[in-house]
């Protein structure tokens, strides 16, 4: 039975503050590196870099961060490489284990990492791979088909930042064992025993050194593992936690049918999932979708089973045989009359649930990250297949057709107004010749990178955040009452909304028609424009109660749904302002998040002479106070909001947010023992 990871998808991690960066050569001191004179630059002062010693002294270029980022990508590549085995056909179990003592392993049931003598090098295949960047099975030497690696340096580079890995080959009736130190080989490659079965066991214990005292977040390993598993469905994923004692399993026989199914279980379907999959010139493209009652379009890409969360050609491709498909079927049916117009993207893509994934040869990513994919040919190839598939199905069904014929004209009656509504809301934003919200503060910082915006709730408070900030680079924006819930309404609804049509303005980019904020051309990307963005960190300011939590969250489900980069560019902040101040004397004051932190500060201070004051919203917090505590960069506690799980983000956003009762219900009754502290004050 396959179980599914139910932590929250928006993680609040700390933002760390600003430091000063020095570059560092090999063996090079501070004192050093800020003593070098100028024009003393000669051979001696060149270092060459052996082997992964390079990798070890730059870890970032490799894995993009030695923080939680590039901690977890280290199970991501080895985790790769044995879903390379699955893809090739060779494997159809993987097993992943949190160790106790805080090591990770992967172990597949595939081919077993080859383990004879590597002829240009003299050493076996298995060393070959685990010490040497660039080498691999995926530069066209026959080794895989299809495969997410494309540098041949994911288990090397894993191998040279971890303290220790070891690597356990059954290949040939035999059990062959390596260990490495900090990717440096200590003993050869030696037979340990016979066994009756085969595949690779790699296991690794971060290094320290590299990456400190880490903590890993388990929910990582279970979201993607669940990711992948929907996305290669005659492979099992399990996982082991040691520390916690849980156990996983993630199976999903029909594979990204299910994962729509997933998606769309707090929604109201008009149909059964549709899924169609074809190859072509050495490319296999694999497409479920299914149009539910409400109005948000949700569509996720993969390319060779990595996620591509910005699209990229295969998206455009789908997208361009969705309209066509569309508007030739409702042409041919009599639903668009010749004086209609045709239907637009955004009208076919309302109320829309879809997973595209594609396998090809040679995948062309646009940056290291992978998020987007390049190859040209994948937009005609696409949209041909989806093309084909999508038409046959209106055809064999034309009750399910009809449908959706009627879903997108209704979409397309209602889109001329929203289309009316943001076009006002745009023009109010434009910086020359336009008007800004009158509810807005602004800041005399032009520069956007300097500048961020407060939203905050209410006359009072936003009073007393003008008069604590700073005017230069703090920017106020007061929202009257909660903002309207996205979740329920339609796009030309919500831009009647008042509080909206301010936010809009205010932040100059504009929104996206259809929900799909991505930045893949077309229609929903014209309308949205990031590069317009006024304020570089948007950072929101509610109270610290029941009330001032749920105003955070539905302004998160609009930026989700409607401004979606913002999330993904690491703009939005949440303010975290005290709950408690105490007052020791007439001359010393703290502050306290909540009871444990009051409490701990009451025991220290010792003192009968003691003040506590519970704020029961910012409108109560003098401008000192909420400077002090809450808007000053030298002193505030912020926390970036960052998308960890795009696929759970989209389930919660729906299943808290949206109109079914009954799927809500029942995750507050699962979850309701989970809560610790609620906040009963009115």
């Amino acid at each position: 039975m396959a179980a599914n990871s139910e932590q929250a998808p928006l993680s609040f991690p700390d933002e760390p503050g600003e430091e000063q960066v020095y570059e560092l050569s090999v063996g090079e001191s501070v004192e050093q590196a800020s003593s070098v004179v100028e024009g003393e630059y000669t051979a001696e002062q060149l270092t060459v870099l052996q082997g992964l010693e390079a990798v070890r002294v730059r870890p970032a270029m490799y894995i993009g961060d030695v923080f939680t980022k590039g901690l977890h990508h280290l199970f991501v590549e080895v985790t790769d490489n044995a879903v390379d085995e699955a893809m090739a056909g060779h494997c159809d179990t993987i097993d992943v284990v949190l160790h106790e003592d805080n090591s990770l392993s992967v172990q597949d049931n595939g081919r077993g990492i080859p383990v004879e003598i590597h002829p240009d090098t003299g050493r076996p295949g298995v060393e070959v791979v685990m010490t040497m960047l660039h080498a691999g099975g995926k530069f066209g030497s026959g080794g895989y088909r299809f495969s997410g690696g494309l540098h041949g340096v994911g288990v090397s580079v894993v191998n040279a930042l971890s303290e220790w890995l070891e690597v356990e080959v059954a290949r040939d009736g035999w059990l062959h064992h390596q260990r490495f130190e900090r990717g440096v080989p200590v003993k050869d490659l030696e037979k340990v025993k016979k066994v009756n079965y085969r595949g690779t066991k790699v296991r690794w214990l971060a290094d320290h050194e590299i990456f400190g005292e880490f903590k890993y977040e388990y929910h990582f390993f279970t979201q993607r593992l669940r990711e992948l598993a929907y996305l290669n469905p005659s492979t099992r994923f399990h996982f082991s936690n040691e520390v916690t004692g849980e156990t996983f399993e993630f199976f999903y026989k029909r594979g990204i049918a299910e994962l729509v199914e997933f998606l769309n279980e707090s929604k109201d379907p008009i149909h059964k999932p549709i899924y169609f999959r074809n190859a072509r010139e050495d490319t296999e493209v694999e497409v479920a979708l299914q149009y539910h009652a409400g109005y948000q379009a949700t569509i996720f890409t993969y390319a060779n089973n990595i996620h591509t969360h910005e699209g990229g050609t295969h998206l455009s491709g789908f997208k361009t045989a969705m309209t066509r498909v569309m508007n030739q079927y409702a042409r041919k049916a009599g639903l668009l009359k010749e004086k209609d117009a045709n239907f637009t993207g955004d009208d076919v893509l309302e109320g829309l649930t879809s997973v595209v994934a594609v396998k090809l040869l040679n995948p062309q990513f646009e940056g290291q990250t992978k998020s987007k994919l390049g190859n040209l040919e994948m937009q005609g190839l696409v949209n041909s297949i989806v093309g084909e598939g999508f038409t046959q199905f209106l055809e064999e069904n034309p009750s399910i057709a009809r449908k959706i014929i009627d879903k997108a004209v209704t979409a397309q009656r209602v889109r001329e107004a929203a289309r009316k509504q943001a076009e006002l809301v745009r023009r109010q934003s434009a910086l020359e010749g336009g008007s800004l919200p009158g509810k807005l503060y602004d800041c005399t910082e032009r520069d956007p990178s300097k500048s961020e915006l407060f939203l905050v709730e209410g006359e009072s408070a936003g009073g007393s955040a003008k008069g604590g900030r700073d005017r230069r680079t703090q920017a106020i924006l007061t929202l009257k009452g909660k903002v309207l819930n996205v979740e329920k309404a339609r796009l030309d609804k919500a831009l009647e909304n008042a509080e909206i049509r301010a936010l809009i303005a205010s932040l100059g980019t504009g929104i996206a028609m259809n929900g799909q904020a991505d930045n893949n051309g077309g229609e929903a990307a014209s309308k949205f424009d990031l590069s317009k963005l006024r304020y570089h960190r948007i950072i929101l300011m509610t109270d610290a109660d029941v009330d001032g939590q749920h105003i955070r969250t539905l302004l998160l489900t609009l930026f989700f749904r409607y401004m979606r980069p913002l999330i993904d560019e690491g703009h939005i902040y949440i303010a975290k302002p005290p709950l408690f101040r105490i007052r020791v004397g007439k001359n010393e004051q703290f502050y306290a998040q909540d009871e444990e932190e009051r409490d701990r500060i009451l025991k220290d201070v010792k003192t009968k002479n003691i003040a506590v004051t519970r704020f029961k919203g910012l409108g109560e917090m003098d401008a000192d106070d909420l400077a002090e505590t809450t808007m000053d960069p030298t002193k505030r506690a912020i926390v970036k909001v960052t998308l960890e799980d795009g696929i759970e983000a989209d389930r919660l956003f729906s299943l808290l947010m949206g109109d079914k009762v009954e799927p809500r219900r029942a995750f507050i009754e699962k979850h309701a023992t989970e809560v610790t502290e609620v906040d009963w004050h009115y």
